[in-house]
């Protein structure tokens, strides 16, 4: 009976030191596709492999010894021996590897629940797997049923809808200011990991421009390139504030960058334009009195972590009902999964039949004389017809029983009567 397994490691079971050993290699993916294509234990495997995970999802009829390869070949890969790793890996068979590999493109197997980004590393996989021509009838199947079911989360739940990150968060509040960002010019003052990462998500978004101040001119130039933009010098912010629409802050300063009076100063020229500001700096680099002043918003890192906070709590109700979607889906693919085991019995039964009904007609045709075209038709029509009608109800009961206890027994049956294992239609 051929068995679905996924064997691996991910961020909760095992260290990133641990991880990068066997993803370290460009050529990992390509290099374990070819050695599981080699192995007689594998009937058909693919291999994921990223910053987080790396599994192998595999069907084999023999899983213990299947197991066993697949942990030598990573051994290989990492090349380390087995007990270094043999304690993070995981197994899941059948309805479990299942779930998992829906969970996983699903985003509900991940550091951050909701990421995106898995999805597109599993598509990849799935690609290199059909390229290397180690995929076949059931991962072919199970991994279009995964995509079905990452869709399904998608958009049946708000699973990916709110921002789980500092910077993401940045990028959402924005948009509820200015609603839409397109054209809007940002100004990103130091040079802060976060602050860079909410100006690359707000380019993302669609924003006009970026320009960059920091201390240190040569790093502002460094900086802007990243982001095509534009540098400019430190003293010359508060002349920035009178054309940029978005500020970012994110300096080593002790003391505030940007007080009350230059931002009241600006306003008038401004001509009532919002003007919003990231402050990601501890400390602040936005004085807070800045906040009372009209069509300015004011947001630091504990206002935009209370967002965060709020939207994983959102992010968990919503995986709730994910998981139930990805449950109901496992349900159907197992019942399909269920099905291969009567299919070799129907193909018999329909060879058997159709054996039968050509050996007939050309008993038939010797004794009916010269036929012409529209006859043979009819003769080959009926024939068929009649064929079908005979073998249809017992290849219904067959698939009927395909997850049932009694499957086995009615298999034998259904052998024995249609005489399927007997060589020369001889007797029991």
């Amino acid at each position: 009976m051929i068995k679905i397994v996924n064997l691996g490691m991910n961020h909760e079971t095992a260290p990133v030191e641990l991880r990068e050993c066997l993803v370290r290699e460009p050529g990992t993916t390509s290099a374990a596709l070819a050695s599981m294509r080699r192995l007689q234990s594998i009937r058909e495997g693919l291999f994921i492999s990223t910053c987080n995970r790396v599994e192998a999802l595999y069907t084999s009829e023999d899983p213990e010894e299947a197991k066993r390869s697949v942990i030598a070949l990573l051994s290989d890969l990492g090349g380390m021996p087995e007990h270094a790793f043999a304690s993070s890996l995981y197994t899941f068979e059948d309805a479990e590897a299942i779930r998992h590999i829906f969970r996983v493109a699903s985003s509900l197997d991940s550091m951050v629940v909701g990421e995106p980004q898995i999805l597109g590393q599993i598509k990849d996989a799935y690609y290199q797997a059909t390229k290397e021509k180690t995929t076949g009838v059931v991962l072919n199947r199970l991994m279009h049923r995964t995509f079905h079911v990452a869709k399904r989360v998608r958009t049946e739940t708000g699973i990916s809808d709110s921002a789980v990150s500092i910077s993401y968060a940045a990028v959402e509040l924005a948009k509820k200011i200015f609603y839409d960002l397109e054209g809007k010019r940002v100004l990103l003052i130091g040079a802060g990991e976060m602050a860079e990462l909410a100006a690359r998500h707000l380019l993302g978004h669609g924003v006009a421009s970026i320009r960059v101040a920091n201390r240190t001119f040569h790093r502002a130039v460094q900086v802007a390139e990243a982001f095509n933009g534009s540098a400019v010098f430190f003293d010359e912010i508060g002349a920035q504030l009178l054309e940029v629409d978005i500020v970012i802050t994110s300096t080593a300063s002790t003391g505030y960058i940007i007080d009350y009076e230059m931002v009241k100063s600006s306003l008038r020229k401004r001509r009532n334009r919002p003007l919003f500001f990231i402050d990601i700096a501890v400390p602040r680099d936005v004085e807070p009195r800045v906040n009372d002043l009209g069509n300015v918003y004011v947001y630091d890192i504990d206002d935009l972590k209370g967002v965060v906070e709020i939207n994983i709590a959102q992010r968990k109700e919503e995986a709730v009902k994910a998981e139930r979607i990805v449950q109901e889906e496992v349900i159907k693919f197992q019942k399909w999964v269920e099905t291969l085991e009567v299919v070799p019995t129907i193909i018999s039964i329909r060879e058997k039949a159709e054996a039968i009904r050509q050996a007939e007609i050309r008993r038939s045709l010797s004794s009916l004389g010269q036929l012409d075209p529209s006859q043979r038709r009819a003769i080959e029509t009926l024939t068929l017809s009649l064929a079908e009608k005979i073998i249809n109800d017992p290849i219904v009961v067959l698939k009927g029983k395909a997850d049932r206890r009694t499957r086995d027994t009615y298999l034998d049956i259904a052998r024995r009567l249609f005489k399927l294992d007997q060589e020369n239609g001889g007797e029991d």
